[in-house]
């Protein structure tokens, strides 16, 4: 019976209150930042996608990640995707496994949400990022990498022209 009343708890959280269930699942709109598992915008994407779904989103980060969250978060607020709503620092203490002494670690959440102009602006990029339809977002330009520009050519770099009274 406890299972029924925590499955529909979870749908339904005033559906069924029974102070003897605690209910505690993970929140769906939090984004847990590692510092060294994945580049800097598969968090910045999946933020986006997370942002789609719901209004809002937590991005939290323990220790050396903190940087990269913070970054996500200005990356997001630069290009009008996000606003920031809150942000909380704590400490939190963790056991290390190799010396088992408790090891005390910064703690950060960032929670974004949504701007009015956000599925406008994420439209526009889509369109925009089409491109050629290839799949070589970006990477057409480094066709010519490494080989030196012809006569008359400068390789695609605009070059600042001198003015001269």
């Amino acid at each position: 019976m406890a299972t029924i009343m925590v499955a529909e708890a979870i749908n339904d959280p005033m559906a069924v209150f029974d102070p003897k269930v605690v209910v505690d699942p993970q929140k769906r709109n939090r984004i847990q930042v590692s510092n060294n598992k994945k580049p800097l915008y598969f968090y910045v994407n999946l933020a986006k996608r997370y942002m789609q779904q719901y209004n809002e989103i937590e991005l939290s980060a323990l220790g050396m990640a903190i940087g990269t969250v913070v970054t996500v978060a200005e990356i997001l607020k630069n290009k009008g995707l996000a606003t920031e709503k809150k942000i909380l620092t704590s400490t939190i203490g963790t056991k290390d496994e190799t010396k088992g002494r408790l090891i005390r670690k910064a703690k950060i959440e960032i929670l974004l949400g949504k701007t009015e102009n956000f599925d406008g602006l994420t439209t526009a990029a889509k369109v925009e990022g089409k491109g050629n339809g290839n799949g070589a977002k970006g990477k057409a330009n480094r066709v010519n990498a490494g080989k030196n520009p012809g006569p008359g050519e400068n390789g695609g770099i605009k070059v600042a022209e001198e003015i001269r009274n």
